[in-house]
């Protein structure tokens, strides 16, 4: 097979493996894979490299592993190479303009959103909470800017009213790795044209942290469930009971009249968990407790009874 591209690809969770392997399959030349350092883990916090190292390793692409891509040293790293194309995935560093301007025919990202909606690192989450119908994945060419590059190709995906952002995520990581090839194939052949995007229409998915998760009872039964989607599995949604902290999974909309306030467990079935939001009642059938596993509401509420009345906060 004759190489298309010098590539060097920089990515770095598992959303990024699949454009990896896609880069390798079309047929580039992979000289380079750039990604983050090691990070410690688990209760243990033992180092651990993260998914795109793992994965060039076994497929036997030199790594590196800079701490800054702002220093001389990864300029000339990269430069060295005289890649024709960087291939960037979930990198998770912002590349200086002059990085950019080292491959001959730019920087390709790919990206989580239908762009220029859900800029940011956390499109995935974002979107299933605000209660988006559909989302996709976007490759641009990459500027100086966050995510405002010159979009290359799209593809869509519908938005299930079972997603969650686990599950997009995977969905989304293949999509990514289809459209990725498709944007070589036809950069290859000269037949893409970069198309400007509509900043006015922007806008931006920030980056989640564990403290995010934390439920708001006061929105409606609708969006809470949403939200607990969009938040599954990273950072989790929670609420507290008392001290203790409840980690909820999966919830049904439950339409029925009530008077009480909310975040208030209201009386139902034996098996079931029953909350008052805003606008509705929210149905709780995935939980977990502060110190166990994940279970569904019935195993739950055999060990840890949850009184009527009760205010989760």
């Amino acid at each position: 097979m004759n190489k298309t591209f010098n590539v060097v690809f920089m990515g770095t969770p598992d959303f990024a493996v699949p454009s990896l392997k896609a880069v390798n399959e079309y047929g580039c030349e992979v000289s380079l894979v750039v990604t983050q350092p090691d990070k410690p883990k688990g209760r243990g916090r033992k180092l651990t490299p993260p998914p795109v190292k793992v994965a060039a390793l076994e497929a036997g692409f030199p790594v590196i592993q800079p701490e800054s891509v702002k220093t001389e040293e990864f300029y000339h790293q990269i430069s060295e190479i005289v890649p024709d194309l960087m291939v960037v995935v979930a990198f998770g560093h912002v590349l200086p303009k002059k990085i950019l301007e080292i491959p001959t025919y730019g920087a390709i990202n790919v990206h989580a959103s239908l762009l220029p909606k859900y800029r940011g690192p956390a499109p995935i989450q974002w979107a299933i909470i605000n209660g988006e119908s559909e989302t996709g994945v976007t490759t641009m060419l990459m500027d100086k800017g966050l995510d405002t590059g010159e979009i290359l190709l799209t593809i869509k995906t519908p938005i299930c009213p079972d997603d969650t952002s686990e599950i997009l995520h995977d969905r989304l990581a293949a999509d990514g790795a289809e459209v990725l090839k498709k944007t070589l194939h036809d950069m290859e052949n000269q037949s893409i044209r970069p198309v400007s995007q509509q900043h006015a229409l922007a806008t931006y998915a920030p980056i989640l942290s564990k403290k995010d998760g934390r439920i708001d009872w006061s929105l409606s039964a609708g969006k809470i469930e949403q939200f607990i989607r969009g938040m599954t599995p990273w950072p989790g949604a929670y609420t507290f009971y008392g001290e203790k902290r409840l980690k909820i999974f999966k919830a049904e909309i439950k339409p029925m009249n009530f008077t009480e306030e909310p975040g208030m467990v209201i009386e139902g079935f034996s098996n079931e968990l029953r909350v008052a939001t805003g606008d509705g009642v929210l149905l709780i059938t995935e939980i977990q407790g502060s110190s166990g596993k994940r279970l569904n509401i019935t195993d739950f509420l055999r060990g840890s009874q949850i009184p009527v009345g009760t205010v989760f906060t």
